[in-house]
């Protein structure tokens, strides 16, 4: 039987949340999984498996997707070069972002400006 949290989740559920609620605030850090796992004192393989449990997702897509959702904000304020929003959303650099950003949108973000700012 599974322990409840104070929740009334699962630890695997909370887990999961501490997660997500970790990785957002972290966005624009390099993905570790080490990282995660040692700030959330659980084993990586645990955390990795308990995590694509309960999102259907690695957490590399989970942070690939949020930093995406953030990049398309950014994207908004025509300002902002496409090289900063890349920046700005923690990609290394302009060339991998659009690589990433292209799986996760189906576009490129210059053509994804384009299409929100007409």
């Amino acid at each position: 039987m599974q322990k409840l949290d104070q929740h009334g989740q699962t630890s695997k559920q909370s887990l999961a949340d501490r997660a997500v609620a970790y990785l957002e605030s972290h966005y624009t850090d390099k993905f570790s999984l080490d990282e995660i796992a040692g700030a959330l004192y659980v084993n990586k393989n645990y955390l990795a498996r308990v995590f694509h449990k309960q999102t259907g997702q690695t957490l590399l897509q989970y942070h690939n997707r949020l930093r995406c959702e953030k990049a398309c904000q950014l994207l908004a304020d025509r300002s902002y070069s496409i090289s900063v929003v890349a920046f700005k959303t923690g990609f290394a650099s302009a060339s991998h972002f659009s690589r990433i950003f292209r799986i996760y949108e189906g576009c490129t973000p210059s053509q994804y400006r384009r299409k929100i700012t007409k």
